[in-house]
């Protein structure tokens, strides 16, 4: 789905930087999203939230497993 309609900037895109470990900042600078208009600023703030919010959850309980397990991580 197309967030930033000034710059044609997808969900898609900014996950993908989201999930490579950016902030919503970082994103702004880098694709220019929620920089002409600003009213994708909202949406696009979210997917970079729930990118966030999704990814150490899975890290914590794999963290969690490997130390219970006793496995060493490399």
């Amino acid at each position: 789905m197309i967030v930033c309609v000034c710059r044609r900037i997808s969900d898609r895109e900014i996950a993908r930087h989201a999930h490579a470990g950016m902030g919503f900042d970082e994103i702004q600078f880098e694709l220019g999203v929620a920089m002409q208009c600003g009213r994708c600023e909202g949406c696009a703030r979210d997917v970079v939230a729930q990118c966030h919010a999704t990814r150490p959850v899975a890290a914590l309980r794999q963290e969690t497993a490997e130390s219970a397990s006793g496995a060493c991580a490399v």
